[in-house]
């Protein structure tokens, strides 16, 4: 599975023909795509007003990954284990990445935290296929 972040479904819904489209499109009809819950209220709170009921409708489909306690575990040891090394992570990255390792996904993201996240050995990020 792949969690796909807030920044690739963006770049995907702004252009349809973007390389991002094409992979995410690939991944959705393969249904390797999970929906962490922040991910999908920031794409909610950031849809217009019209935009939004097929939004809402279209990530329905998908399966969608809750934070646990497990969960708010992971990002107290993740926020230690990164300060320790002399990193910083926003919170929304934390937890974002935090339930997608415990679903056992892959972060797929344009943010280069992410990367960082990934050098400290927080997550895995997915490196799709270039055209």
């Amino acid at each position: 599975m792949i969690a796909v972040d807030t920044s690739v479904w963006i770049a995907a819904l702004r252009a349809a023909n973007s390389p991002e489209a094409r992979a995410l499109k690939t991944l959705l009809d393969a249904d390797e795509v999970l929906l962490p819950l922040p991910v999908r209220i920031e794409l909610l709170s950031g849809a217009s007003k019209s935009d939004r009921p097929g939004l809402r409708w279209a990530l329905s489909a998908l399966p969608i990954a809750y934070p646990t306690e497990e969960t708010w575990q992971t990002v107290d040891d993740w926020i230690e284990r990164a300060s320790s090394s002399g990193e910083r992570f926003a919170f929304g990255d934390l937890l974002i990445g935090a339930i997608a390792e415990e679903n056992g996904a892959v972060v797929w993201s344009l943010d280069r935290d992410f990367e960082r996240m990934d050098r400290s050995g927080l997550v895995h990020v997915h490196e799709p296929a270039r055209d």
